[in-house]
């Protein structure tokens, strides 16, 4: 064995622009006028910072007072280490070099290790000297709470060369040991292993074999209160006879009631949601009905309409067709429809003495000039099946403006005009009016 040196394995860090004690120089009794300055005082209660600390150090503070699951966190918040791949010998020299630069990563290291051992820097901030501080940690070495201790040991502001010197060469054979006697107990680890697997197939034995014998007491149990039963029901079994063969046949009459019951009433729901059914399809049939004799009707009119216009007056007489000047000085306004129709519909109008004005809804001609060819119409007509909504309601809205009727035709065709022009200008009125127009719009539904 080599003989122990004087000098510390490592270089304690001095803070830039502290000068370095001369230790042979004698030393000079303080003035009896003058003590310690305040900057003094502060400097020996301020805790030596990890930064501060020789380099050397670094290695065993951070090995020893941080565990792998912390620097795994905080290390990579600093460095580009990658949390889940690196190793644990990487994130170990990141935080050692942390430490050894100082800035925010050292800062965090020593946040870290301040919160974690708090009560270990309370405990050792009641030491005022060196002697003091060295007899807390052998305590706590003997203890074995030696990170906490080494942490408060290490920035301790009464802590010197030799104290440090001493604590960091304890911790260095320690671990020494704990590498040796880590072997040791893994072979005895091995052992114990082999003798537990024994003892757990033995113990598993005995389990399953006090679960059988459970198991037969309860059978024997279960037979004897069997037994027992029979024996003290016997007699009374020839009296109950009677009566449970009464009862077994009422509960059979109910439950037969019962089944008859609720097979009828499953019976009258579904008749019932059948005659729920068939209602609101006759009522949809009757709705379809009606409109069908609505449009019927209606087809008869205009096909009526459509004869009287086309057969000279002599023929059908002339309370029956339109007159040749019904429609003099009138002006009627057609907006939509269908631009192939248009000429037949102005050429009937004019024969009838009228005017025609055409606006197709804002297909080719603008919707703005829609209220400019309202103005000073008697009559605006649309057909329902061939114009807009916005055109329609426009129409309406600046025909309440200027109060001029507005009719609306069934559909686009010749026929639909010449039915209403027929019905609202000849002298008597065909014999099949036309209804209502439908409710349901045939372009846009």
């Amino acid at each position: 064995m080599h003989a122990p040196s004087h000098a510390p394995p490592f270089r304690l860090a001095r803070t830039p622009g502290t000068a370095q004690p001369d230790e042979s120089a004698p030393l000079r009794a303080a003035a009896p006028c003058c003590g310690p300055s305040q900057t003094d005082l502060a400097r020996a209660r301020h805790r030596t910072r990890l930064a501060e600390l020789d380099h050397h150090l670094h290695c065993s503070i951070i090995g020893t007072c941080l565990s792998t699951h912390e620097l795994r966190k905080l290390v990579p918040k600093f460095t580009p280490l990658d949390p889940q791949r690196a190793s644990d010998l990487e994130i170990h020299h990141a935080a050692v070099e942390l430490a050894i630069e100082g800035g925010a990563g050292g800062k965090a290291l020593q946040k870290a290790l301040d919160a974690r051992y708090a009560g270990a820097l309370r405990r050792f901030a009641a030491a005022r000297d060196s002697e003091a501080v060295l007899a807390l940690w052998n305590e706590s070495l003997a203890n074995g709470d030696i990170p906490p201790a080494y942490w408060a040991l290490m920035t301790h502001p009464a802590t010197t060369m030799d104290v440090r010197q001493a604590a960091f060469g304890e911790l260095h054979m320690l671990s020494h040991l704990v590498g040796a006697a880590n072997r040791a107990d893994l072979r005895r680890l091995v052992a114990l292993e082999a003798e537990n697997a024994a003892l757990q197939a033995k113990t598993e034995r005995q389990q399953m074999r006090i679960h059988e014998m459970s198991r037969e007491r309860d059978t024997a149990r279960e037979a004897l209160a069997e037994l027992q039963v029979r024996a003290a029901t016997r007699a009374d079994r020839e009296e109950d006879g009677a009566r449970h063969t009464q009862l077994t046949s009422l509960r059979e009459a109910l439950a037969a009631r019962d089944a008859r019951l609720a097979l009828e009433t499953s019976r009258r729901e579904a008749a019932e949601q059948r005659a729920a059914a068939d209602e609101a399809s006759l009522a949809t049939l009757r709705a379809q009905l009606d409109e069908a004799h609505a449009l019927i009707d209606a087809l008869r009119a205009e096909a009526r309409a459509m004869e009287l216009a086309a057969q000279p007056d002599e023929a059908v007489g002339a309370a029956r067709t339109l007159p040749q000047d019904a429609l003099k000085g009138r002006r009627i306004v057609y907006v939509g429809g269908r631009p192939g129709s248009h000429q037949a519909l102005k050429r009937w109008v004019e024969s009838a003495g009228g005017e025609l004005g055409v606006h197709d809804g804002g297909i080719e001609d603008r919707k703005g000039l829609l209220a400019a060819a309202l103005a000073g119409a008697d009559l605006a007509v649309f057909p329902v099946d061939c114009v807009d909504h916005d055109s329609m309601n426009t129409l309406k809205r600046v025909c309440e403006r200027h109060q001029v009727t507005y009719h609306a035709l069934r559909t686009a065709s010749l026929a639909s005009f010449v039915e209403l022009m027929m019905r609202l200008y000849a002298d008597a009125a065909p014999t099949l009016t036309a209804v209502p127009v439908s409710r349901f719009c045939l372009r846009h539904g």
